[in-house]
Formats: C-alpha cells, structure tokens, sequence
C-alpha cells in the first residue's frame, strides 16, 4: 500500500514550485507568454517522475525541485511551437500563446524557454552537471526530430508500423524516460540503474501515447473531455489508421479509401463510418495487445533496480499503473 499523503505533498511542493518561478523580464511581450503557459497547469507528469526516481535512493527530493522543473519548462516550450505548427487555437482550455499574442513572438518565448531550461539544469551539483546537460541535449534533438518526422508522416501515402513506434519513442517516451534517468543521476544512482529507469520511461511513454491513440477513438465522451474521434477527423497517421490500412482488403480498403479522401464530409458519420472499420479489422484489440506489450516492457525494468527507498519504489509504481489504465 502507497503513502497517498506523502506522494500528494510531493505532487504540491513540485506545483508550488513551479508557481513560484520567475519568468519575469523585458520586454513584456517576450516573457509574459512564459508565465502564462507555465500557469496553464497540466499534469506535470515528467517532472514528478523525476522526483520519483530521485526518491527511490534518497529522502532529500526538495533538492532537485528546481532541475525537475526545468524539465516541464522543456515540454512547455515543445508544446508552446508545436501549437504553431498545428494551428492549435486551444491548450489546456485557453487560448495558444500564438493565438492570444502572435506567431512570431511564441515563436522568440518558446525560445527563451529553452534557454530557461538549460539555467535551471545549471542546478544540480557540479559532479553530476556535465552528465545532466549532456542527456537533456541528446533527449531535446531526439524530440525534435520526432517532432519533424511526425509532420513528414503527414505527406506521406503510407507510414509503417515500426516507423510510426519509432516516432512516437522520440516525440514523446524519450522525455520520459530523460525525466526518470535524471532522477536517478542526481540521486547517484549507478549507471545500470539509471538506464533500467530510462529503459522503463520510454517503454511506459510508447504505450502511453498507444493510448491516447486509443482512446481519442474509444473514450467515454463524458470522461475524455474533448471530441472523440479528432485523429479520425484530421486523417492523423495513429497506430490504429496505420494498422487499419495495412490489413484493410477488398471492400474496407475501399471504405476507409473513400474516408481518407473525402473533403467534404459530415464529421458525425466520418467517425462512425471509420471506427467500424477499425471493428471490423480488430484494430482496438490490436493496440490494447501492442500497448500491454510496452508497459510490460517497462514495469519488468523495474524488477531489475536496486532500490534503497521500498515505499519510494510503489509511489512510483502506482503514479504510472494509474496512468496506464486512465481513461482521459
């Protein structure tokens, strides 16, 4: 059984932490953005994954609050560019920094930010520093380039299987496991902990993103909080799209053709006419299966650690099995 209360004084102190930085400066324009997507919230997964893998060696988390923040500071100033490149007029709720301000100056913020993050690592002991930026500087080119491949995806006629797990490993599960890899370093961790604890990241954040594929098909509407079916919609290249056309034949291929070209379309029967092909192809039961598969992977790394910390060890373990098995 897990401390509920000591992992929610974890949760508030990394929320307050968070709160408390300042991204105050001039000119206005260039560093009000910041504050403003930093107070937006959101689960704050990565940086208390961090703290999490931190406390499974020693007690002292609060000591690497601010470089655990300087991660969420990074997926910020990810999501802050990639709601350019989407057009996205909503996060969170509220308005995208380009929408409420312009492109171009989320465009110089998201810049900063970056920057921001790399003064933040800057605190962690001097021992551990060199190793530190040298992972997040390999971790921020690799979610670059998922991010690139994930935009080639969208001119492509057809994306495979493993080019797709091999996107999604670098957009979205490396950062993860950073997250956990850096905790574990700044705890001292030996070095074959610390990758079994990167190894369990990105396995977890493969399946995590598997899904959130998922579930923007299958959610309960009233749970999902946002429309069911938008990948659909959009004609986005998820594992269920990709596995649909690869195993579509005869009259569903030609369905899910129709689909897949039609510009003028009610989005209501788009999404139902879609989905049952997905029914008729077992394309849900397909991923579940893929997306077990990962998180095994990942929970077995766990198995393999040398940890000091037992009660550390299932608040990290309950913060991710209830992640996996979310259904928003």
């Amino acid at each position: 059984m897990i401390n509920e209360p000591q992992l929610e004084a974890i949760r508030d102190s990394l929320r307050k932490h968070i709160l408390d930085l300042n991204f105050e400066g001039q000119p206005k324009e260039l560093y009000d953005p910041i504050s403003y997507l930093m107070q937006l919230g959101g689960k704050r997964i990565r940086p208390l994954l961090a703290l999490l893998s931190y406390g499974l060696f020693k007690e002292d988390y609060q000591k690497i609050l601010t470089p655990a923040a300087a991660v969420e500071v990074f997926h910020n100033f990810t999501l802050m560019h990639d709601d350019i490149m989407d057009n996205a007029p909503l996060r969170r709720g509220k308005a995208t920094v380009h929408e409420k301000w312009n492109e171009n100056t989320a465009i110089l913020s998201g810049d900063v930010m970056l920057v921001k993050a790399y003064e933040m690592l800057l605190d962690v002991d001097a021992d551990k520093l060199q190793q530190a930026l040298k992972l997040f500087s390999k971790t921020a080119a690799e979610v670059c380039e998922g991010q690139q491949l994930d935009m080639n995806f969208e001119s492509l006629g057809q994306v495979s299987e493993k080019e797709y797990l091999h996107m999604i490993r670098l957009k979205t599960a490396v950062l993860l496991g950073f997250s956990l890899q850096l905790g574990a370093v700044l705890a001292g961790a030996s070095a074959s902990d610390a990758q079994h604890l990167y190894d369990f990241g990105v396995n977890i954040g493969i399946g995590f993103q598997l899904k959130d594929d998922l579930l923007d098909v299958y959610a309960d509407k009233e749970k999902f909080g946002k429309q069911v079916g938008g990948d659909i919609l959009a004609n986005k290249k998820t594992y269920l799209l990709i596995k649909a056309i690869e195993l579509a034949g005869g009259k569903e291929k030609a369905e899910l053709e129709k689909w897949l070209s039609a510009e003028d379309f009610e989005p209501t029967e788009k999404v139902q006419a879609v989905t049952a092909i997905y029914d008729q192809l077992q394309v849900k039961e397909k991923t579940m299966a893929l997306m077990a598969d990962f998180f095994e992977r990942g929970f077995n790394q766990l198995a393999d650690i040398k940890v000091e910390r037992p009660e550390g060890l299932k608040m990290l373990w309950h913060l991710t099995h209830n992640l996996a098995n979310r259904e928003n």
